[in-house]
């Protein structure tokens, strides 16, 4: 499975922004899907996750009320609907997938996307 993430871009903070992941295969829909994110000089960390029917979703607390995962199998995509933004979200967002339940944990996700880079300002 290959993934592609893009949509991100300079926001004021306060603002919002979309990021889209696009998985190649059909068979996309059948896997756990989750954004993770890395800040300058920091480890990547869990974002988001959500079941492959979309009705289970997982969020870390630092974005909790402002972000929502959501997907659409039909197109094989996965979104991150992030508002309220603020500076500390700046970050690379990274789109992955994974077999089986849903997690927070890095090493468990198989594929990868490569990043897009969200930048808030002031």
């Amino acid at each position: 499975v290959q993934l592609q993430a893009f949509g991100g871009g300079l926001v004021q903070a306060g603002g919002s922004l979309r990021l889209s992941c696009a998985a190649s295969e059909h068979t996309g829909s059948f896997y756990i899907m989750g954004w993770f994110r890395q800040a300058p000089g920091k480890e990547r960390e869990f974002v988001a996750a959500i079941s492959w029917t979309g009705r289970t979703t997982d969020y870390a607390d630092s974005v909790k009320g402002r972000f929502t995962i959501s997907r659409d199998n039909a197109k094989n995509t996965v979104y991150l609907q992030m508002g309220s933004l603020k500076l500390e979200d700046t970050a690379v967002y990274y789109c992955a997938a994974k077999y089986r339940e849903l997690s927070r944990a890095l090493d468990e996700y198989a594929y990868w996307g490569q990043g897009t880079l969200v930048t808030v300002s002031s």
